[in-house]
């Protein structure tokens, strides 16, 4: 997983998801990653099924008509010390979300970012230390392991 310091955020703040997801999505069209319509197939993929995706980490992407606007593969980081709730009107559970992992994927690239970060954040322990990461730096080490 290829990170730059500039797909990362640290400290953000966020009232919404939408907030968070619009902000992940402009990351990736900041670093050339993305068209500008990405962001909005983004927060579409997010009204059809939640891309929570528990131990509070969530990883909106875009919807698969929003391929044609995926320049490069690329990812954001951002991590949100105080929170943002992922939960939907419908939901019993808060879905709480520290950190988000905004992905775009050229060629089915998506699938094995997708993979990775799946696994090093099944373990919480993983999701903690980025949580806690004071820097860019550390964010990016943790994510090479």
């Amino acid at each position: 997983m290829l990170l730059k310091e500039q797909d990362i955020l640290l400290g953000q703040e966020f009232a919404t998801k939408e907030e968070a997801i619009r902000k992940a999505g402009e990351v990736l069209v900041a670093n050339g990653y993305v068209d500008s319509e990405y962001v909005d197939a983004m927060l579409e993929r997010e009204n059809i099924v939640s891309t929570y995706m528990g131990n509070f980490i969530a990883i909106p992407h875009g919807t698969d008509d929003a391929k044609k606007s995926i320049k490069n593969t690329g990812i954001s980081v951002l991590q949100i010390p105080g929170g943002v709730s992922f939960a939907s009107p419908e939901d019993t559970e808060d879905k709480l979300v520290f950190i988000i992992f905004g992905l775009a994927g050229k060629d089915g690239e998506h699938l094995e970012l997708l993979s990775k970060i799946a696994i090093f954040c099944s373990d919480q322990e993983n999701v903690v230390k980025l949580f806690s990461a004071k820097t860019k730096e550390e964010v990016i080490n943790l994510l090479s392991e």
